[in-house]
């Protein structure tokens, strides 16, 4: 638990205070952020507000991870490491999109099979290597096993557990099958959380409930883990501990970087932070065997997606529009609603979530696998 402590308060710390130390340093290279010119009319205030902020989320979470361990001599273990990558590459992917729409002086970065090409090498590295690594007891990091709350488990009438596995014995099919759902979760994850980010602070403090939720999931699933306490109810994860202390400095460093973020933004987070934040929560859900959950967790950036895709969908399809503008967080911008409003009603939107998401999550092990 101390290295949980640690890794929350070091990346709330340094998120927090070194922020401003980055946005001087953006406004000086002149950094800024390009609005797209068909969305709201106030947001073209914001044009020239230093982006590329979640560089200061994922130093922040890295400096805290690896401090945890190093102050409580405890090695890192290999599902730590492998959603630390997770973030570090997509946050990379998203800096080159970044650094493309500062240096061209326009709003699109890197062309979208560009963007998707670097998230799908990154995510089949990350879902290969999850595969490895087995432990004493022959868990890996990930299963190939479709999880809800925890590896999918149904009873035949004749009463013979089954269970969803894509690996299939650990064929060649059952791998590809297994590196298409994983990277699906991370596309849909990161994307998500990335159309989010389009108002000061709304995905930056969604990330901060979802990522806390995450830390009580990984505690509950360590106090219950089958390698302490085995019995029906227990949880075959690889390493629920460490995965609660990568959360906790996740979680950490969003909040230290909403301080800056909330409105009036004086930094944005860009495509550097919005692909990392959803690059480690699919992590997070592959790992500790929530894949499913992790769609009610997120529950806002679902909504975000949808409606991008409604939209995009009616206007090919009917050529009509279901919203004013998507994401529908602008809609609703649009309809006249004040910004911070909009971000508030969000936010309680995200916590009712992530409330149903735990609820679900600790009803299941009342109940019983």
């Amino acid at each position: 638990m101390r290295a949980v402590l640690i890794a929350a308060s070091v990346s709330l710390a340094i998120s927090l205070l070194g922020t401003p130390a980055f946005i001087k340093f953006l406004v000086r290279k002149e950094y800024g952020q390009f609005v797209r010119d068909d969305g709201p009319t106030t947001h073209h205030t914001k044009r020239g507000t230093p982006t590329m902020g979640g560089a200061v989320i994922i130093a922040a979470a890295l400096v805290a991870y690896f401090l945890a361990h190093l102050l409580t001599w405890r090695a890192p273990t290999a599902s730590g490491l492998l959603v630390i990558f997770l973030m570090t590459g997509l946050g990379a992917v998203g800096f080159a999109d970044d650094f493309i729409k500062i240096r061209k002086a326009r709003s699109l970065g890197l062309r979208s099979w560009e963007k998707l090409i670097g998230q799908t090498a990154v995510g089949v590295i990350f879902a290969v290597l999850a595969l490895n690594f087995p432990d004493s007891a022959d868990r890996t990091p990930a299963s190939t096993k479709i999880s809800f709350v925890r590896d999918t488990l149904f009873v035949r009438p004749d009463g013979t557990p089954v269970s969803i596995d894509l690996g299939f014995a650990g064929t060649a099919v059952g791998m590809i099958l297994f590196l298409i759902w994983a990277n699906l979760l991370i596309a849909g994850t990161s994307n998500g959380v990335n159309l989010t980010d389009g108002l000061d602070g709304l995905a930056t403090g969604a990330c901060v409930m979802v990522f806390g939720a995450y830390v009580l999931i990984s505690i509950w699933q360590f106090n219950q883990s089958c390698a302490q306490i085995p019995s029906n109810k227990c949880y075959e994860v690889r390493d629920p501990h460490d995965l609660a202390v990568v959360a906790a400095a996740v979680m950490g460093a969003s909040f230290g970087f909403l301080w800056w973020n909330a409105s009036p933004a004086k930094i944005f987070m860009g495509d550097t932070g919005s692909l990392a934040l959803g690059g480690a929560l699919a992590g997070l859900a592959i790992t500790t065997r929530t894949e499913l959950l992790v769609v009610i967790l997120g529950g806002l950036f679902v909504l975000e997606t949808l409606s991008v895709i409604l939209q995009v969908g009616s206007f090919k399809l009917r050529r009509k529009r279901i919203f004013r503008i998507a994401p529908i967080h602008h809609h609703f911008e649009m309809l006249g609603w004040n910004e911070v409003t909009v971000v508030v009603r969000f936010w309680i939107i995200c916590g009712l979530c992530v409330a149903l998401g735990l609820g679900i999550f600790y009803a299941e092990w009342v109940v019983g696998a």
